[in-house]
């Protein structure tokens, strides 16, 4: 004992010094410990799972671009102009710098006005061509966290979350809308879902809890929702309807709450200002934005689309077991059945096989009370019913029922994006059964010999969600913008202006500098590009130099190479004699000084 007690000092004489040591290594450990944080964690697990489920997006992100060479391109153009408008000119941001003369044009579509900050980074052609790239990747890295912030919230384990993540952001069914950024662009939907009920202490597996209000984080789903809201109405509206829905449903719960117990259920003043805070703002972006795609209504009517469009693009029930052409596992798996579909871009809708068993599992064994497993079911088949349109009878009552009566719905015009909802339920549900799944294995685990097979049990669901989310989709290359546009004065018509995909490459080429041009490609044709076509069909000739001289136009650049089967074709050998018109060519391309 006495040789024991000599090695050792005694409590009181540990100095400051002899303590130092050992506080810097915790300290250092403290200052790192962020890095194994579970979100830190679930952020980076999802841009590496993004990158990896989306290459070869980043393999040439400066020349090529993912789906196609149609829709993409518009989209890399309106996320170029609204940073250019928002740094130089906000005022100007709804007259974009295409189809001159017309007004509201950057309305003429879905904006993607919410990504307006990436829109600032980089100038050109180039750097539109890598902020697109870069966004593809990242909308399915946020739409993995926002479903796994979701389940984590609604009370399921880690695994449940990472696999909900993988299989609602990629799902076998976003495939087909490769070149539809848009439609992608909905991970603030369940990110804004998982704060709002973060914020108000609620979760499907434990129900409502008053200690665990937090106000910030109610205010932060709020302002998060009109984010999505403004990147379209698309996908942003039913997201409106759910949320009003949900307000009102937890009005109703309050008041019975209250009338039962005859005292008022706890919520606080600080939450209340929180919610009608970002309500307003959320109602204000909504209306602002709602707004002015009704003044592109008023301005061009042939905008507004009869319900035959949804009729037509409504999904047969085959749809959601199919997928798309671009799905690595099942593509070529699916190709009878995708014949039996007469638009499958919009109905091939297969939320993953492995997901709906989990799902359907997930209704008898789950962490969820079994009214909540409930509830979630119907939910899946009531937005199933939905996505089939006028497939399920006539579609009233139904997806028509609310195209007629509710404000906004006709617009949505394809109930197969209803899979968002569907798929995200679906997710939810399988987390449940995955967070079973995973305590179990923490049980089995404990024994030795079962730990290895307990891991592997894990994996298996995670290794199928990311199996069916591996993808083959075209990374085609995108014409890069010719001197020549360089050297034409603004306003000016680039030819051939044929209306197709022509007009959207054009788009993209008038971020280097953003010259007012007079082509451009939406769902309607205005009535002054119509006149244009017409016009200038002849160019270059007596009439169609005076009609262009009329609206404003100073220069036309012609792309002869291109010009094959349009009226454009042959444009080279066209005299300009005694038009008072000069041409020059730059590279093959020819420029017109009106």
């Amino acid at each position: 004992m006495s040789t024991g007690s000599t090695n050792a000092l005694p409590p009181a004489e540990v100095t400051d010094h002899d303590r130092a040591p050992a506080a810097r290594v915790h300290s250092r450990r403290g200052r790192w410990r962020w890095l194994r944080h579970e979100w830190t964690l679930a952020v980076l697990g999802g841009l590496l799972l993004a990158v990896a489920l989306t290459w070869p997006t980043m393999r040439h992100p400066a020349s090529t671009i993912p789906g196609d060479i149609g829709d993409p391109t518009l989209q890399a153009w309106q996320m170029a102009w609204a940073g250019h408008a928002v740094l130089g000119n906000p005022f100007g941001l709804w007259n974009s710098n295409t189809f001159f003369p017309e007004t509201y044009t950057y309305a003429y579509s879905d904006t993607l006005l919410g990504y307006a900050p990436a829109g600032m980074l980089g100038s050109g052609f180039e750097a539109a061509l890598v902020r697109y790239n870069v966004m593809y990747v990242l909308v399915h890295a946020l739409a993995f966290v926002g479903a796994y912030a979701l389940v984590r919230q609604l009370g399921a384990g880690r695994w449940g979350g990472v696999v909900a993540g993988v299989a609602w952001a990629f799902a076998p069914w976003r495939l087909a809308h490769a070149g539809h950024l848009n439609i992608l662009s909905s991970g603030g939907i369940a990110l804004c879902l998982a704060m709002l009920a973060r914020g108000h202490g609620w979760s499907l597996r434990h129900g409502y809890r008053p200690e665990r209000r937090r106000p910030g984080w109610a205010l932060a789903g709020w302002l998060v929702a009109a984010w999505q809201i403004s990147l379209g109405f698309g996908i942003g509206l039913p997201l409106v309807y759910v949320l009003l829905v949900a307000v009102l449903v937890g009005i109703g719960a309050y008041g019975l709450s209250w009338w039962r117990r005859r005292e008022r259920p706890p919520f606080g003043r600080r939450l209340l200002a929180a919610d009608l805070a970002g309500g307003a703002v959320f109602g204000a972006v909504t209306l602002l934005l709602g707004l002015v795609y009704l003044r592109v209504v008023d301005l061009n009517p042939q905008a507004e689309r009869s319900l035959a469009w949804t009729e037509s693009l409504s999904p047969p029930l085959i749809g959601f077991i199919t997928a798309p052409a671009d799905s690595w596992l099942w593509g070529e798996r699916h190709a009878a059945a995708r014949e039996q579909l007469s638009w499958p871009p919009e109905m091939a809708l297969l939320p993953g096989m492995t997901l709906l068993w989990l799902a359907v599992t997930g209704l008898v064994v789950s962490v969820y009370p079994v009214r909540h497993r409930v509830a979630l079911g119907l939910g899946v088949l009531g937005t199933v019913l939905l996505g089939l349109g006028a497939t399920l009878g006539d579609g009233d009552p139904g997806y028509l029922t609310l195209s007629r009566h509710l404000p906004g719905w006709d617009a949505l015009r394809t109930p197969g994006r209803m899979m968002h909802w569907t798929s995200l339920l679906l997710a939810v549900l399988a987390a449940g059964t995955v967070t079973v799944l995973a305590e179990a294995v923490r049980r089995w685990s404990t024994r030795g010999r079962l730990r290895f097979l307990a891991s592997v049990v894990l994996l298996v669901p995670l290794a199928m969600v990311a199996l069916e989310g591996v993808n083959r989709t075209p990374h085609p290359v995108v014409p890069p913008p010719p001197a020549a546009m360089r050297a034409a004065e603004e306003p000016m018509v680039v030819l051939p202006a044929t209306g197709g995909a022509y007009d959207l490459i054009f788009m993209l080429w008038t971020t280097d500098g953003f010259p007012r041009v007079t082509n451009g490609l939406a769902g309607f044709e205005p009535a002054t590009q119509a006149q244009t076509k017409a016009a200038t069909a002849a160019f270059p000739d007596p009439g169609s130099v005076a009609y262009l001289r009329s609206i404003g136009v100073r220069s036309v650049v012609a792309l002869p190479g291109w010009a094959a089967g349009t009226p454009w074709e042959g444009i080279a050998a066209r005299p300009v004699d005694g038009l008072g018109i000069t041409r020059e060519e730059i590279d093959g391309v020819l420029v017109y000084h009106l």
